[in-house]
């Protein structure tokens, strides 16, 4: 609605003594019915004779067709003349689905379902992994067990540290006492395993603070450091496939986790050469360990893993032959031990700034 007032009017009233003002219109709403409403113009008469004080233009705002067009359209309907009229089977909600459309786009629904709901149902072991190694069968059986002599005070006493670790896990374990089984040979690469896949991500949450911290580049060593871990962590899912650990088991997972990763942080923080040749003598030892498996497995009491079908983990994640066996897994494994030695000892041997010469997958 709106209030109109003549020139002279508004004019009139500006300049006007408040005390000869004319007095407020009001138009109540019940005075302006549905017949008045439908009209184009509603004018409301002035106060006084000559004067317009208000003029009140009501107008209809209709957003729909008018009972003409209705009409219009409602004629070409009955001749059939249908051209601006869509094909149903065009539109999305009216279109039919072939069979095979029909369960195609079932499958998505459950897909997306499942997703959402957050069901069970999840992606295998092994389907997001860094890039790493996959070795052929020619790698795997050149590995060698091989010594790196230490230079200077650090060198030697990363060697000694791990000797002495060696030395007490073995016989704290029992694993030099007696004839080594399949139970023995799970919880020692189990266990072994927890440890070994620490220093890597340790290292790599040290250098990208770092990095962080003095917004400088890393030189590539963090992804290498990252891809280690992962690696041992994968050793630990495929052996967890063949043995559900004990409680005790698991306690002192939970134990020893917390003692190393604070001890290798400290360290890494104060020495990290210490650290990284620390890691590089820890992974000739499991060279040698994964090589005396695989004696055993040839001539000892784990013939039976020469047969003995790969995890389906494993398979998937060093993209091993579908007929795999237990033998081939642990050949894998310590191609990737005598890989990480490499990798440490070569670290070890440069500085901090120094560019990394391992790229991804490498």
């Amino acid at each position: 609605m709106a209030v109109c007032c003549k020139p002279t009017t508004l004019r009139y009233i500006m300049f006007r003594p408040a005390t000869t003002l004319w007095p407020t219109v009001s138009v109540s709403t019940r005075a302006l019915s549905s017949q008045a409403l439908l009209a184009k113009d509603v004018i409301l008469a002035p106060t006084s004779s000559n004067q317009y004080l208000a003029a009140v233009n009501i107008k209809q705002i209709r957003g729909l067709a008018d009972k003409q067009k209705v009409d219009e359209n409602l004629e070409k309907y009955r001749k059939g003349n249908f051209e601006t009229i869509p094909n149903p089977q065009e539109l999305p909600h009216f279109r039919t689905l072939k069979p095979e459309e029909a369960e195609d786009m079932a499958a998505t629904e459950k897909k997306d379902e499942v997703t959402k709901t957050g069901s069970k149902e999840m992606p295998p072991i092994g389907t997001y992994v860094l890039p790493h190694p996959i070795w052929t069968e020619t790698q795997v059986n050149q590995v060698k067990v091989t010594h790196k002599e230490p230079e200077g005070l650090a060198d030697r006493l990363a060697y000694r540290t791990v000797k002495l670790f060696r030395g007490g896990f073995d016989l704290f374990s029992g694993f030099s006492l007696g004839q080594r089984t399949e139970r023995k040979w799970l919880n020692r690469i189990c266990f072994l395993e927890t440890v070994a896949g620490v220093p890597g991500m340790v290292a790599a949450m040290m250098r990208h603070m770092t990095s962080l911290r003095r917004m400088q580049r890393d030189q590539g060593w963090i992804h290498t450091l990252l891809e280690e871990a992962e690696n041992e962590r994968m050793h630990l899912l495929t052996a967890l496939q063949l043995r559900e650990p004990s409680l005790f088991f698991r306690l002192c997972v939970i134990g020893a986790q917390g003692v190393f990763v604070t001890l290798f942080g400290l360290s890494y923080a104060i020495n990290a050469k210490f650290c990284h040749r620390f890691v590089g003598y820890l992974e000739e030892e499991a060279v040698k360990t994964y090589t005396k498996c695989l004696e055993d497995i040839d001539h000892g009491p784990m013939k039976h893993w020469q047969t003995q079908a790969a995890p389906e983990v494993a398979i998937r994640y060093w993209k091993m032959k579908p007929d795999s066996t237990m033998r081939d897994v642990i050949l894998a494994i310590r191609a990737d031990e005598d890989h990480h030695r490499l990798v440490n000892h070569s670290l070890a041997s440069l500085k901090k700034d120094e560019f990394n010469p391992h790229k991804p997958g490498e």
